[in-house]
């Protein structure tokens, strides 16, 4: 049995709905889906649980606030993790909870 799984990323200028792919290899499905807001992000994840994703991984631009809003949307139905990096070198050393919140 494959894990079903997503990563989630949020960046300006990003749209789910054009800027993902999927990634098969023999034991694992990966999800890649780019957002361009935290709301956006959280719509993605109960979207990808309902698919039966069971983990997502959050890229850094997420930072605390997004982190927890995304494990709320999912209501437990879903492990969140995230990558972290206090000040983003992508988004100009600040943190996705400056920008994005």
């Amino acid at each position: 049995m494959k894990v079903e799984a997503a990563f989630i990323f949020v960046a300006p200028e990003t749209d789910s709905s054009m800027h993902g792919c999927d990634i098969s290899t023999p034991v694992l499905n990966l999800h890649v889906v780019g957002v361009g807001s935290y709301a956006e992000g959280a719509e993605v994840a109960k979207k990808l649980v309902d698919q039966g994703v069971g983990v997502i991984e959050l890229c850094a631009g997420f930072g605390n606030e997004g982190t927890a809003l995304i494990a709320k949307a999912v209501e437990g139905r879903a492990k969140v993790g995230s990558v972290k990096f206090d000040c983003h070198p992508g988004l100009d050393f600040k943190s996705g909870d400056e920008l994005f919140a």
